[in-house]
């Protein structure tokens, strides 16, 4: 078994790997950690029982019942469609109450998008995530919070992923859907960090893959995350990458490399 002499790389999870082996190893104890907790929250933390929709905006006064009368029975007819997108079309409702009735259903905030930087927030998490998982990384507070926007629902389990790569506190709330799709446009011309996606066959294929990534690279740390059915591998190749960032957030797309695998899915 061939040592490694440098002790301050590969480090991965706060534990450095003393050789390839000794890597493996703790890439694996790391991948089976994922997997308890991921089944452990199997429900993602949303709500089973909720009030539907229209009662919330009937509650509220924004809607009349024979208005919520007839977005259902054109959603019925339509077969597809949100009742808040059905109400808008059919009855003229703003998308601002629909955002605001969600919120009361999901009892959580509506974000304001005032302070958005979409340079400093494509650095926060591949852009392939923020595609499939629909999140919007809004804005970080006082080095210790990460604002993170959702169209209709907030998503526990991408709020967890976040906060425990970004070492901050995650505050999840809602931002109407052309108003995201807006902070969308913009962030997607920013430059985020480089990254590689790749379907691994099972769980040891995605060990061993994440164990060989962190034995070329030699990264001085790098982090593991459950994200649904995705595991986001994060590395910082250099000290400094981790500098000046909020967190583990980095300031620029240098010295830092993502890993996103897929067991079987093809992605």
């Amino acid at each position: 078994m061939r040592l490694w002499k440098d002790r301050r790389r590969p480090m991965f999870e706060g534990s450095w790997g003393c050789s390839a082996r000794c890597v493996k190893a703790i890439v694996e104890a790391v991948v089976r950690r994922e997997q308890g907790e991921a089944q452990a929250g199997q429900s993602d933390g949303r709500h089973n029982h909720r009030v539907p929709l229209g009662l919330v905006l009937l509650a509220q006064g924004w809607i009349t019942h024979p208005q919520l009368q007839h977005a259902l029975a054109v959603q019925k007819r339509e077969g597809t469609g949100r009742i808040g997108r059905w109400l808008m079309a059919e009855c003229g409702l703003k998308e601002e109450r629909v955002t605001r009735a969600l919120s009361v259903q999901w009892g959580c905030p509506v974000l304001p998008m005032d302070g958005f930087d979409p340079a400093a927030m494509a650095l926060a998490a591949p852009k392939f995530l923020i595609e499939r998982l629909g999140i919007m990384p809004v804005r970080t507070a006082a080095g210790r919070i990460l604002y993170l926007a959702f169209a209709d629902r907030p998503d526990a389990s991408a709020a967890l992923a976040m906060g425990r790569m970004s070492g901050l506190t995650v505050e999840s709330g809602l931002v109407g859907e052309a108003e995201l799709k807006e902070a969308r446009r913009r962030l997607f011309g920013c430059a985020f960090v480089e990254a590689v996606v790749e379907d691994v066959v099972d769980i040891d294929d995605l060990s061993s893959s994440i164990a060989a990534t962190l034995s070329k690279l030699q990264p001085m740390a790098s982090r593991l995350v459950r994200v649904h059915e995705f595991y986001w591998l994060r590395l910082w190749l250099e000290r400094g990458a981790m500098g000046a960032g909020d967190g583990g957030i980095p300031t620029t797309g240098e010295d830092v490399a993502d890993r996103i695998y897929s067991i079987g899915t093809g992605h």
